[in-house]
């Protein structure tokens, strides 16, 4: 019987989850951010600007859809000699209705100006934010109970290591690669960090983002724009769709690869991918697998026996370029229950 992990049917959309606009610290205006990731065959984009949630469904159009959100940070208090730790979450709202932005608070983390643009329930009592575990993971909760999808960013950038984030709980995604960190010179491609929550039976998805700011000119090596992204298979281009996808995991996160098929026959786990130098089959156990192509050249395909002792799989395809693509992980009590 084959299981399909990614859907059978339906299309795949590009999409960047995770970027600003001059609404908080991006230099490109929200129409300049649409017509640049259109014009590079992108189908998705959620402008999650910092602490302030602004809709822009004006710039949906039958090509392209405008996905609302915002990112939340928690800041560790300073202390002399160190930089502080930090925790940020993008919350993509899933009901394209939404125009509260949950966690609000009336006077703080916004300035004035931008405090005018926030729409928020206001029976709910403002939000203080502490960098602890009990807070993040609240604003988690109150998040996913008021319907958005929420990821857990750039864990390097952040500084953050397993004692702090291993503690939190309940997002729906972690970022396996944030782009603006890595042209900036952090090492945020984290499949580690990814185990490690697996590990701990935490399953969770992976997204790639860009989180860009756009500070340099676009032929600059820190032009922080698609590099990393969600891809996405939907039966349409509708936020319905995206966001029934997103939440069910029917997507992978890239650096340039394709993931063009996932799918379970029996206990064969089945990939077709774009011309790979390796196709990685990573367990939780010790018994991790490749594909490689026949005769020393690139893989379009591979298969790997998967047992329900491997705890669970996920694929990473490597290009010649050494980027990847990462799908979600598939737990083998579900895959063969």
């Amino acid at each position: 019987m084959i299981k399909y992990l990614l859907p059978e049917n339906g299309q795949f959309y590009k999409a960047n989850l995770h970027c600003h606009s001059t609404l908080s610290d991006g230099r490109l205006t929200p129409e300049e951010l649409k017509d640049a990731y259109q014009s590079h065959g992108y189908s998705v984009l959620s402008i999650t600007d910092h602490d302030l949630m602004v809709p822009h469904h004006d710039l949906t159009d039958p090509d392209f859809l405008m996905m609302t959100g915002f990112e939340m940070g928690f800041d560790e208090k300073r202390t002399p000699g160190s930089d502080p730790k930090t925790c940020h979450l993008c919350f993509v709202a899933l009901n394209e209705n939404e125009e509260n932005q949950p966690c609000f608070h009336r006077t703080e983390y916004l300035d004035e100006n931008r405090r005018k643009l926030a729409k928020f329930d206001p029976d709910e009592p403002d939000f203080v934010r502490e960098y602890t575990p009990e807070c993040i993971n609240r604003a988690i909760r109150i998040g996913k109970e008021k319907g958005f999808f929420i990821t857990y960013n750039h864990p390097v950038w952040s500084l953050e290591r397993y004692n702090d984030y291993s503690r939190f709980e309940g997002m729906h995604a972690m970022e396996i690669c944030n782009y603006s960190s890595v042209v900036s010179g952090w090492d945020e491609y984290n499949p580690r960090v990814y185990e490690d929550f697996l590990h701990q039976n935490k399953r969770i998805f992976v997204v790639g983002a860009d989180d860009n700011h756009n500070r340099q000119q676009p032929d600059h090596p820190k032009w922080d724009s698609f590099g990393a992204f969600t891809v996405v298979k939907a039966p349409a281009l509708t936020y319905r769709a995206i966001a029934d996808a997103l939440l069910a995991g029917h997507f992978y996160a890239s650096q340039g690869p394709e993931i063009k098929g996932l799918w379970l026959d029996g206990n064969v786990l089945n990939v077709e991918c774009s011309p790979a130098v390796r196709v990685y089959c990573i367990t939780k156990a010790r018994r991790c697998m490749a594909g490689y192509g026949e005769n020393g050249g690139l893989a379009e395909h591979a298969e790997f026996q998967i047992r329900p002792s491997d705890g669970y799989v996920r694929i990473s395809v490597q290009d010649e370029k050494g980027n990847r693509a990462d799908s979600n992980a598939y737990f083998t009590d579900e895959l063969f229950d």
